[in-house]
């Protein structure tokens, strides 16, 4: 079997994911209605607005002809319900799938429960995991994502209406792979391969290889920690002889907000923003993070920019005093960084402003989870769930 090596990623989009691809199109801003019908796309600019959504792409020549010749292309994403939802998974998800379905594509968005089960998450209570799910998605209904083409389907549901199906195709995954490739993607529940895994978690890798064929996607849209188990999706399709290979479209992952956290994680509430997060909480998180005046690499606060106030607003806009520079709009990435590496823009003209347009951007969240009595106890009860690693 080919290791993950023999597919050669191409990890530089061909525009920035900030704002370039938002120009192809027009803005992307969350707020217009899902019933505007957007102009036509040139299969260039389908393919420059789905690139964009992914830090990593293998292939780039497969993604190009898939856009150019199936107008509806499916793309898949699965999360485990596993505790509150971080914008990481709120507001980037949201851009990300409405950048999607402006393409074209559908997005089918698996709701793991069953994974969480096998991986211990919330204890292995399924009740709690399914409350958990029903959470996220009212959280994405609230932020703004675009749910023309979005189908949310639980793995529990599909996977028992479709058992002749599914199971065989985990079984014949799991007969073609040795222990320590399967192993190898532990990653992709937070694990590592050094860690004492259970049964569960040794089948759960061949269960999530299965959902890719079983889901009939033509695009993996998932994080770059997810990137192992998509490979071995496509290792499989060398093995049957495959020439269909899934593409792996794999999107950036959020750091926290401390220093050195390459990932944000729900199971910290300081180096993550919740979705619904007071403002109060949010300016002090902010104002807390690490930003070293004149550093770009490992800045959270200036990935928190070019990841979502960019993407979301097309501007991000900053307020100060004229001895200090006066107001300022910066509309890309690379503008902002040239001030921040001279000095002319500072961590405290900074903070203010991600705090003011993140809360802006939780704003409705927090009205909906205020104002809907449904979703009011929903929350209540999923702040009262331990999360569990």
């Amino acid at each position: 079997m080919a290791d993950e090596s023999d597919d050669k990623p191409q990890s530089t989009p061909p525009v920035d994911s900030s704002e370039s691809a938002s120009a192809a199109v027009g803005s992307l801003s969350l707020d217009a209605s899902p019933s505007t019908t957007p102009p036509a796309m040139t299969p260039e600019e389908k393919y420059q607005l789905v690139r964009s959504v992914g830090e990593e792409c293998i292939q780039e020549d497969e993604l190009r002809n898939l856009l150019a010749k199936k107008p509806n292309p499916i793309c898949y994403d699965g999360f485990e319900p596993s505790g509150r939802m971080h914008i990481a998974q709120g507001v980037m998800k949201a851009i990300s799938v409405n950048k999607l379905t402006r393409a074209g594509c559908t997005v089918k968005i698996w709701i793991a429960d069953w994974f969480a089960q096998l991986n211990n998450k919330m204890g292995g209570d399924l009740k709690k995991i399914r409350t958990i799910g029903n959470y996220l998605i009212e959280i994405w209904k609230a932020v703004g994502m675009d749910l023309e083409k979005v189908e949310f389907l639980w793995s529990s549901d599909e996977i028992n209406s479709r058992a002749s199906e599914y199971w065989p195709l985990v079984m014949d995954i799991a007969r073609r792979n040795n222990l320590p490739r399967i192993v190898r993607c532990s990653q992709i529940m937070g694990r590592t391969d050094q860690d004492e895994l259970t049964a569960a978690q040794i089948f759960y890798p061949c269960m999530q290889c299965a959902d890719i064929f079983f889901l009939k996607a033509d695009i993996c849209q998932l994080g770059m920690d997810q990137r192992k188990v998509n490979v071995l999706a496509r290792e499989y399709c060398d093995d049957i002889k495959r020439k269909n290979k899934p593409i792996i479209l794999s999107h950036h992952m959020l750091p926290g907000l401390k220093e050195g956290q390459e990932k944000m994680s729900k199971s910290d509430p300081t180096s993550s923003i919740y979705m619904e997060d007071e403002e109060a909480d949010v300016n002090l998180k902010i104002k807390k993070a690490f930003c070293p005046p004149q550093v770009v690499d490992g800045n959270p606060c200036l990935e928190y920019i070019k990841y979502i106030v960019l993407p979301w607003f097309g501007t991000f806009e900053v307020t100060r005093p004229e001895q200090n520079g006066g107001n300022k709009v910066f509309t890309t990435m690379e503008e902002l960084i040239a001030d921040y590496e001279s000095g002319s823009l500072h961590p405290g003209d900074v903070k203010p402003a991600l705090a003011k347009a993140i809360n802006q951007i939780l704003q409705p969240v927090r009205d909906h989870f205020k104002n809907n009595p449904t979703a009011r106890d929903m929350l209540k009860t999923v702040k009262a769930y331990r999360v569990t690693r």
